[in-house]
């Protein structure tokens, strides 16, 4: 089972527990982490490209000239794509383009992702995530305490709304909740803060 220290406001030594082998323990699994990521960048996509083809673009349906005898190529209509401000072969459409992939897989690549965090030493697990007011500067000023410098993921609980507030400024810094946490965020991060409170709740949405 991974054991991790449990650090103080000021990244001092508290004691050391012993993580959850279920979510912190498990063998990292590549395919399957490019699997949920994949599917949760394609769920993203807008899909609100558009064109408009031969049969939707504004122009006479007649047909230009006669069929012989002018010496030019035949044509029969304005709006054949070869001509400009004709209509677009094939052109994209509005579209979906989420996919979906079974929930046990996508557990098992969150577990995967955060058992790779924890072998890097990338997550720290700290007493209280202490913030005096909801305000930017007082969690810019926590984290730097906690050495924390580049882009972090805070995992807190809904109750603790303050710290929510604070980061919502601070870029590189993104706050959520155990259950909402995504393998994509998890991945992109260089830090990942866990209060020792939430451990269990995240072993219950992820185990």
């Amino acid at each position: 089972m991974p054991t991790i220290d449990v650090m103080d406001s000021n990244r001092q030594k508290v004691r050391s527990i012993t993580l959850p082998k279920e979510v912190f323990g498990c063998k990292p699994h590549a395919a399957l982490v490019h699997e949920a990521v994949t599917m949760q960048r394609a769920c993203e996509r807008q899909g609100t490209a558009s064109t408009l083809g031969r049969g939707e673009v504004r122009g006479s349906g007649k047909k230009p000239w006669k069929q012989k005898h002018t010496g030019r190529a035949r044509s029969g209509s304005l709006r054949s794509p070869v001509w400009r401000h004709g209509g677009v072969v094939f052109g994209p459409k509005p579209r979906s383009y989420a996919i979906d992939i079974p929930k046990k897989k996508y557990r098992a690549a969150m577990q995967s992702a955060l058992s790779a965090k924890v072998a890097e030493g990338n997550v720290l697990v700290v007493s209280e995530l202490a913030v005096d007011h909801a305000k930017t500067k007082a969690l810019s000023k926590a984290l730097v305490r906690l050495g924390i410098t580049g882009s972090a993921l805070l995992v807190v609980g809904s109750s603790r709304s303050d710290v929510m507030l604070a980061a919502q400024n601070l870029a590189g810094i993104k706050v959520v909740e155990p259950e909402r946490l995504n393998v994509y965020d998890v991945l992109r991060v260089q830090t990942i803060v866990i209060p020792e409170r939430e451990l269990e709740r995240v072993k219950e949405a992820w185990s």
